[in-house]
């Protein structure tokens, strides 16, 4: 990958109109962003100056800019960086909004610990009729055992509890909130799930994957005001963070139509919506057609369809079983024969198909169903860009296939250094050939999409880009990196928060890139991600960010 130095980009098509007082002349920084399309074809392009135009970009360049523009509004960035917005190619929106708003769990390293901020909180709040939070992670705390619905009785038992476990693909419930749901000793577990039982067979008060539906449809659901609200709180997070596009992974009707309120009021960041394959109103969702706001802001053309469950809660389904669970081979979510159904249902409306699949055998199973349909039809429909949303484990002569086949991997870097811990008690050492492979994939020439999955994983982009390049946790553990050979570049990290996520969802034709015709949507950093060390790159704040030319946050002093 080369870097065109101070090159002057031109639209020359814009000055067929005059340039009026709203043109601004952004100055006095270093950019960086790329050009020439996306993946490995791109180019990395440095520039020092950029002029935009009613929210768009007219060109970048240096000094010479100037006299294009003499009579342009002149923004002095005092020697800061410039980047293109970063863009989340997975995130849960109004799911990262809402959990602002609950019981934070996240980062405690005890049971002990965690059922005190269960009491906590629940004293603090003695008006809610359910105590709702998230973030427990049992494979950081010294047992590394799923904790027990006894643990919470023995602070609370009058009121129902349901945390949901970091990766959501679990929940651990109070006795209360089981009774309420009529879970007992008899309940039997539903297709793609599991009610964790003692030995006496007695639910414990876990619950995996489809289970806890068992328990969360008794929780009032949020109104349409309360949802319009988590949207706005996970915006200004995002924003705060240099993301100014999400790829939103389940969208219900819902939350669909709180984005269409925010995105008429031209108040939200823009959001690729991935439609949750679960919710009823699917079909008719589906008859609208794929469409974009004229604003740019809200674009619907993607399906989320749901494949397994996650590696810490073993429900990833596997080709063979646990290597800490012999009896356990993981768990699927949506059955095969669905699978199928659902795929073709999405691309007979020309939408993209974004299937879930952690373990091996769910990518297997997406990767089949691909080949079947596309041979059925005789044509590959690689113009949908048809994604595999985390793309984690899979068996290494499945990782060609997604090339041949036009298959884009979405892949969330933090996943491994946060799975590290324990990936290697699930999987064994052989089967982790084939895992949080992005080296592997960028070599054969696929493109990886990058993301967070937020609120899973913390939603900061450079915790994420940081990862990918170091392959370690932000207190640079292991000291050479996590399977260090799979790890990307600087450049290559950056390209998959950028373009190359802009290109997996459809959006590459206004954003991902600081080019002529482009909407304005960059971000002004303090520190160089070039020249830093990559030890550094998770301390890269974030001083401003703006969506078409606007300021939509600024860091306070």
């Amino acid at each position: 990958m080369h870097i065109v130095r101070f090159a002057v980009t031109l639209l020359f098509l814009v000055f067929s109109a005059p340039l009026f007082a709203h043109t601004t002349l952004y100055h006095n920084f270093t950019g960086y962003t790329f050009v020439e399309g996306h993946g490995e074809h791109a180019a990395l392009n440095r520039f020092t100056t950029m002029l935009v135009r009613e929210g768009k970009i007219v060109a970048t360049g240096d000094s010479g800019l100037f006299e294009l523009a003499p009579d342009a509004e002149r923004v002095d960035l005092a020697g800061r960086i410039v980047l293109p917005g970063l863009i989340d190619a997975h995130g849960h929106v109004t799911g990262l909004g809402q959990n602002l708003s609950e019981l934070d769990l996240r980062g405690l390293t005890s049971r002990t610990s965690a059922v005190a901020q269960v009491a906590n909180y629940a004293e603090a709040n003695i008006e809610l009729p359910w105590i709702i939070g998230r973030g427990w992670n049992q494979v950081i705390w010294p047992e590394q055992s799923f904790p027990t619905r006894q643990d919470l009785d023995q602070v609370l038992s009058d009121r129902p509890v349901w945390l949901t476990r970091i990766d959501g693909h679990a929940g651990w419930a109070n006795s209360r909130a089981l009774e309420i749901a009529g879970i007992t000793r008899d309940t039997p577990s539903p297709a793609g799930g599991e009610i964790v039982k003692d030995e006496q067979g007695e639910p414990t008060g876990i619950l995996i994957d489809t289970a806890m539906a068992l328990v969360r449809k008794h929780i009032p659901a949020a109104s349409d005001e309360q949802v319009m609200a988590y949207q706005e709180a996970a915006f200004q997070q995002l924003l705060s963070e240099g993301i100014t596009q999400a790829h939103d992974a389940g969208v219900s009707k819902q939350a669909l139509l709180s984005y269409q309120a925010h995105a008429e009021a031209g108040n939200m960041i823009r959001i690729h919506a991935m439609l949750s394959a679960s919710d009823p109103a699917l079909e008719s969702l589906l008859a609208e057609g794929p469409h974009r706001t004229d604003n740019h802001l809200l674009q619907v053309r993607s399906v989320k369809i749901y494949g397994d469950g996650a590696l810490g809660s073993r429900g990833a389904a596997l080709l063979k079983p646990y290597s800490d669970d012999a009896e356990n081979s993981g768990l699927l979510v949506t059955p095969e024969v669905e699978v199928a159904r659902l795929f073709n249902l999405a691309i007979e409306h020309d939408f993209q198909v974004n299937y879930h699949a952690i373990g091996d055998y769910t990518n297997r199973l997406a990767l089949d169903t691909f080949e079947g349909i596309f041979q059925a039809q005789g044509t590959d429909k690689t113009d949908l860009r048809h994604r595999i949303e985390h793309a984690q484990i899979i068996h290494p002569n499945d990782i060609p296939r997604f090339k041949e086949l036009g298959i884009t991997p979405s892949m969330q870097p933090t996943h491994a250094t946060s799975d590290m811990n324990m990936a290697e008690d699930r999987l064994g050492s052989t089967r982790l050939a084939g895992a949080y492979a992005w080296r592997t994939f960028l070599d054969q020439g696929s493109l990886v999409a990058a993301g967070s999955d937020f609120p899973v994983e913390l939603s900061n982009p450079f915790y994420g880009i940081h990862a990918a390049v170091t392959r370690q946790d932000r207190n640079n553990q292991p000291v050479d990196g996590w399977h260090p050979e799979q790890a990307m570049t600087v450049a290559e990290a950056l390209r998959s928060f950028t373009i190359d996520a802009a290109w997996a969802g459809h959006y590459e034709d206004v954003t991902g890139s600081l080019e002529p015709g482009k909407f304005a949507d960059f971000i002004v950093v303090d520190k160089d991600p070039f020249k830093i060390k990559p030890s550094n790159l998770w301390r890269v704040k974030v001083l401003s960010t703006y969506i078409a030319g606007q300021r939509r946050y600024q860091l306070q002093p």
